[in-house]
C-alpha cells in the first residue's frame, strides 16, 4: 500500500511537471500575429499586463509573472514595440521582450528639409511621444532613420543631429585647400543650404557651388531667391513670385541686399552639397539661371548671362508661367 501511494505520489509530482511545462513551453494563445508596446521603464510586472491585454499571454496574469521568475532568464525586459508571433509559448514570449529586436519603422527627412517641416513631420507620427522644437536650421542630416513606437521625438531629433556633426565632421577633414572662400564649418552648412535649394539635379551641385564660391571670393552679392523666402515662410514653399518689397528686404537672409553668406542656413542640406561646397567645380562662371528642363545654363559674363536670361525669359513665356 505504501509503495503504490508512493507510485501515485510520484505520478502526481510528474503530471504536475507536465503541467508547468506545459503551461510555459507550449503554444500559446495569439490566432494571428501580434505587436505589443512596452513602454519605457516597463518592468516583467508591468509587461505582463500589457502581454496579457493584447492576448499574448491566457489566464491568470500572476501565472505568467511566476513562471517567468520560475523558469524563465533574469535578463531585464526592453522597451519597444515588439512582434509576437501566432501561439508563441509564454516561454518564446518572454525571451522576444528580452532578446528579440523591436520593431523598426523609418522616418525620411529629404534633402533641403527646413527644420520647421522636420519638427512637423515628426509631430506626424503619433506612436512617438513627447514635444520637440524646430532643430536650429542645418543641424539635422537628411537621410532615413529608424524609430520605435514609444520612442521620444527629441531622441529621433539627437540621432539626426549626431549624423549631421559626423558627416560634417568628416566633409571638413576633406576640403580641397583653396577652394571655397569660407571658414567654419558653420559656414560651409549655410552655403550648402543654399545650393541645396537652388538646384534639383545632383550633377549641377558642384558647378552651381563653384559660381557662388566664385562670387564670396570677388565681393559679389549672391542673388539667391530662397534666401529671401526663408525669412518669410522659414523655410516652406511660398507658393507665389517674391515681391518687389520682399527683394528689398534687409531681414540678415537676403543676399539680394547684403554681399556674403546670409546669417544662417536656409535648411538641413544633405551631405552630397556639402561635399560640393567643400570641393566646388573649378569655373570661372559668376552666373546662372534656370534653362528650362530643370537644369541651368551657365556664364562667365553679364553679356552671356543676359542672353540666357531672354531665352529663359521666352521658354517661360512659350509656356505661360
Amino acid at each position: 500500500m505504501k509503495k503504490r501511494l508512493q507510485r501515485i505520489g510520484a505520478f502526481g509530482v510528474l503530471a504536475l511537471m507536465a503541467l508547468v511545462a506545459w503551461s510555459w513551453w507550449g503554444p500559446g494563445p495569439l490566432k494571428r500575429d501580434t505587436n505589443v508596446v512596452i513602454p519605457e521603464g516597463s518592468a516583467l510586472a508591468s509587461a505582463t499586463d500589457y502581454l496579457w491585454y493584447a492576448g499574448a499571454i491566457t489566464g491568470p496574469r500572476w501565472k505568467f509573472y511566476y513562471l517567468a521568475r520560475l523558469l524563465g532568464e533574469a535578463d531585464p525586459i526592453q522597451a519597444g514595440e515588439f512582434k509576437i508571433p501566432a501561439h508563441a509559448s509564454p516561454n518564446n514570449v518572454l525571451d522576444i521582450l528580452q532578446h528579440g529586436r523591436p520593431v523598426v519603422r523609418m522616418v525620411t527627412i529629404p534633402e533641403g528639409l527646413p527644420s520647421i517641416l522636420v519638427k512637423e513631420k515628426l509631430e506626424a507620427i503619433p506612436q512617438l511621444t513627447g514635444d520637440v522644437p524646430s532643430p536650429p536650421e542645418g543641424s539635422v542630416l537628411p537621410n532615413s532613420y529608424a524609430w520605435r513606437q514609444g520612442e521620444s521625438r527629441e531622441l529621433v531629433v539627437s540621432r539626426m543631429q549626431a549624423a549631421m556633426t559626423r558627416t560634417l565632421d568628416a566633409a571638413w577633414d576633406k576640403r580641397k585647400p583653396g577652394g571655397c572662400p569660407i571658414s567654419t564649418k558653420q559656414e560651409a552648412v549655410t552655403l550648402a543650404s543654399i545650393v541645396e535649394k537652388e538646384t534639383g539635379k545632383a550633377s549641377e551641385r558642384r558647378m552651381v557651388a563653384g559660381v557662388y564660391c566664385n562670387r564670396l571670393r570677388i565681393g559679389m552679392k549672391l542673388d539667391a531667391d530662397p534666401t529671401v523666402i526663408y525669412p518669410i515662410t522659414k523655410g516652406k514653399p511660398l507658393g507665389r513670385r517674391i515681391l518687389k518689397s520682399e527683394l528689398d528686404a534687409d531681414t540678415g537672409y537676403n543676399t539680394y541686399k547684403r554681399a556674403g553668406l546670409p546669417e544662417g542656413p536656409i535648411a538641413n542640406p544633405g551631405k552630397e552639397s556639402i561635399a560640393a561646397v567643400l570641393d566646388p567645380a573649378p569655373t570661372k562662371a559668376i552666373y546662372f539661371v534656370a534653362d528650362g528642363t530643370g537644369g541651368h545654363v551657365f556664364a562667365e559674363t553679364l553679356a552671356e548671362h543676359n542672353a540666357n536670361v531672354a531665352k529663359w525669359r521666352a521658354i517661360r513665356a512659350a509656356r505661360g508661367i
